[in-house]
This record gives structure tokens, sequence and C-alpha cells, in this order.
């Protein structure tokens, strides 16, 4: 399902074997699949996106470091 979200917390990506990449709080959108969590974001002129498994996601979520929005129109 895809979906808005904001980030409101520590929200960490990493990047192969590199060291942890937080995500900037603010506005993102989320695409879930049966085994995974896609974020993207906007920052000026940069865009990202950070791929995660479904339970970290899920634990993001109940902890309250991202905020589900709704479902896009």
């Amino acid at each position: 399902m895809d979906q808005h979200a904001r980030i409101i917390g520590l929200v960490e990506y990493r990047e192969g074997d590199g060291a942890n990449i937080a995500i900037r709080p603010g506005p993102c959108f989320v695409q879930e699949t049966p085994a995974d969590v896609t974020i993207s974001w906007s920052d000026g002129d940069s865009h990202g996106s950070a791929a995660m498994p479904l339970a970290d996601f899920r634990h993001h979520v109940q902890e309250r470091s991202i905020e589900l929005l709704g479902v896009p129109a």
C-alpha cells in the first residue's frame, strides 16, 4: 500500500555496509510490499529513498518515529 507519512523521530537506514544515516524529519511517501518498505522524501532540490524490512518499519510506527497520514487520493 502507498501512503503519505511524516518522520517525527529518529529513523535511520544503512547503505550497504556503511554507517547508519538518519532520514531528516518531515513529510515522506511510503510504499509497502509484503517484505519491505521504501520511504521516499525530498529535501530542497535533492530527493532520497531508503528501503527497510517491514518489521523495522512497523517498529518505527509503533514507537511514533513515523506518523502515517493516509492513502493518497
